[in-house]
């Protein structure tokens, strides 16, 4: 993998006011990786995208895209990058074919071949008008114009929104095929099973700010595991959480499920001498580890 940088954020303020935008953002992604970028609602996803579009500009902080500077090549960096934006615009009284045309003859150099292609993969008759598309084929339309001039960069959010399994399965797919021609992606998504399958690295954000980033190996890199038990005796949540490395303790009746980073030695121990009957235990997947990063990030807030 490449170690130029496809996109390049640096110290970058964008605010709306109220605790909306992003604040102090640092990001970095090589050319030729997949990053998964993820969050809550509201978290500045979605403001991010924006930012390297060119859509919205920085109060502060530079903003650099496949080596320039997103505001002042951004007529030529719009040729370059494919771009799903989290909301469709609407395009009434026209067919599919046609947006999708309009849309090829702006970027130029688009094969007719590659749109029909791209149509036929995804199941998607371009002659019906556009407003009478469920969600979900407008989706596809959006994919087809994101991918069909073969672009250096893809920039998707919420890429899977509204598409069944099958089509979910054909995106990654794709994703997978234009990785290995040379591209890079940046996408956001709420379904992080898929991020988890299609992504190299991660980057979790929320409040505008960046909590973690890296790959999912580096992630679990402090041996976090979700802990499971049934016990004969009893025992207290307030008891377990106040052994070390042990959080999200649930104890209903004779179950037992706590997150346990570090040594698992103590808690162990303590479960052994409630009388344990069944254990079981499994590395946090990307879910378990978004939602525990988010609750420490809110207990620390409210802490303040």
């Amino acid at each position: 993998m490449s170690l130029t940088l496809a996109v390049e954020c640096t110290e970058v303020v964008k605010d709306y006011g109220l605790g909306r935008g992003v604040f102090d953002l640092n990001l970095a992604v090589r050319q030729g990786e997949v990053l998964g970028f993820i969050g809550p609602n509201g978290a500045g996803k979605t403001t991010t995208m924006r930012l390297l579009m060119d859509l919205v500009r920085p109060d502060r902080g530079s903003v650099r895209v496949l080596g320039l500077d997103a505001h002042a090549d951004s007529l030529a960096l719009k040729r370059r990058i494919g771009y799903l934006p989290g909301e469709l615009a609407q395009f009434p009284g026209v067919t599919a074919s046609y947006i999708v045309g309009l849309l090829a003859g702006l970027r130029g150099h688009v094969k007719p071949a590659r749109i029909a292609a791209l149509a036929e993969r995804f199941q998607l008759d371009l002659r019906r008008k556009y407003e009478d598309l469920s969600h979900g084929n407008k989706q596809k339309v959006a994919l087809v114009q994101s991918f069909m001039h073969e672009p250096e960069l893809l920039i998707l959010d919420e890429p899977t929104l509204g598409l069944d399994p099958l089509m979910q399965r054909e995106f990654r797919d794709l994703v997978r095929e234009s990785v290995a021609s040379g591209a890079t992606i940046f996408l956001s998504s709420h379904v992080l099973s898929e991020v988890e399958d299609i992504c190299d690295r991660v980057a979790m954000i929320d409040g505008g700010r960046i909590l973690r980033s890296g790959s999912l190996a580096e992630l679990r890199s402090q041996r976090s595991h979700r802990v499971e038990a049934r016990i004969e005796g009893r025992l207290s949540e307030a008891d377990l959480g106040a052994l070390a490395g042990v959080s999200a303790v649930v104890v209903e009746d004779h179950l037992v499920s706590c997150t346990v980073q570090g040594p698992v030695g103590p808690l162990l121990r303590r479960l052994e001498d409630a009388g344990v009957v069944e254990l079981d235990s499994h590395e946090l997947t990307l879910e378990e580890l978004f939602f525990a990063q988010v609750g420490e990030q809110g207990a620390a807030a409210a802490g303040r």
